[in-house]
């Protein structure tokens, strides 16, 4: 293991670490293998990650507030009741991944490949999902409220029991999308219906 003090961590070879209950503050990784890792309990604050690999790691209601990753692969990870609060993810592989509630209020997904994957009961609220590939996701029970969809691929994405709250899809791209009544109603007049369900 690392200096829990230092800043910057590059190229340390963390695969398959038991990292626990690890602790870090404004620190920099760069090139760090975190390949079959596991945490538990461990926060990351304010942390930046430029090409780091998390494949096939776990995560278990491990934290990961205002971070920057940048070009990070999570190929295969299981984030098992993480947060994610406030974290931007740019040019980084996340599919297949498999998660399981959590918190991911205000997180920057924009333009994210993220097809396929169950995002069941997930907590996205104000998240940036603008540009984004969810075509076939399921987000069924997930909070939306005041997410941003603006021109995202909804292709038989599954929003039954969504909160859309605030939520403009007008620009996004709906095909075979599934919503419940309330999500219907929503998109309807947001198209400028004015709907009657008395």
């Amino acid at each position: 293991m690392s200096d829990p003090a230092a800043t910057d961590l590059r190229d340390l070879d963390w695969y398959g670490e038991e990292l626990g209950a690890v602790v870090h503050t404004g620190v920099t990784f760069t090139d760090v293998d975190l390949t079959e890792a596991v945490t538990r309990g461990a926060v990351f604050e304010s942390c930046t990650f430029h090409t780091c690999r998390f494949n096939a790691s776990t995560h278990v209601a491990s934290a990961f507030v205002a971070c920057d990753f940048r070009r990070c692969s999570f190929f295969d990870a299981m984030l098992d009741g993480c947060k994610l609060t406030g974290s931007v993810f740019s040019e980084c592989t996340l599919r297949p991944i498999s998660v399981r509630g959590g918190v991911w209020r205000g997180v920057g997904l924009r333009g994210a490949r993220l097809s396929g994957i169950e995002l069941e009961d997930l907590d996205l609220r104000e998240a940036d999902l603008s540009m984004a590939d969810l075509s076939g996701t399921s987000l069924r029970g997930a909070d939306l409220t005041g997410a941003t969809l603006r021109e995202a691929d909804l292709t038989g994405t599954d929003l039954r029991g969504a909160r859309l709250d605030g939520v403009d899809l007008a620009s996004a791209r709906l095909r075979q999308t599934r919503l419940d009544l309330a999500g219907a109603v929503l998109l309807a007049e947001a198209h400028g219906a004015v709907v009657d369900v008395g």
